[in-house]
């Protein structure tokens, strides 16, 4: 019983903080998005520059996630062939497509990028 007195209690401060800041007006200003929108109060223009960030964001994330992804197979093939399950040029072979998809991929993304922008 003491323990849910004590998290009701911790709860309670913690929520109270940002609320009375509300209240109080002393909140921090909105970021607008990188594009400008919304500066003349048009909503619109503020949603829509918020989701070409947030998919600006996701195209990076996507990046991040193919080279993760190609990092791991390249690994993968590097301990098969040092356990000599596999070919040592498997490994070039996956390093030349490897940096291929990479580059390809990140060029999309920059171009999307411009596109959203």
């Amino acid at each position: 019983m003491n323990r849910l007195r004590l998290s009701v209690g911790v709860a309670g401060l913690v929520v109270s903080g940002p609320l009375q800041a509300s209240l109080d007006g002393n909140l921090p200003p909105m970021h607008l998005p990188t594009d400008g929108g919304g500066t003349d109060g048009d909503w619109l223009s503020l949603v829509r520059g918020y989701i070409a960030d947030g998919a600006i964001v996701l195209g990076l994330a996507l990046g991040v996630l193919g080279l993760l992804w190609i990092a791991y197979t390249a690994l993968a093939k590097f301990n098969a062939c040092r356990a000599g399950q596999a070919e040592w040029s498997e490994l070039g072979v996956l390093g030349i497509a490897g940096a291929v998809v990479l580059l390809l991929v990140m060029f999309l993304l920059a171009q999307a990028a411009e596109v959203f922008a």
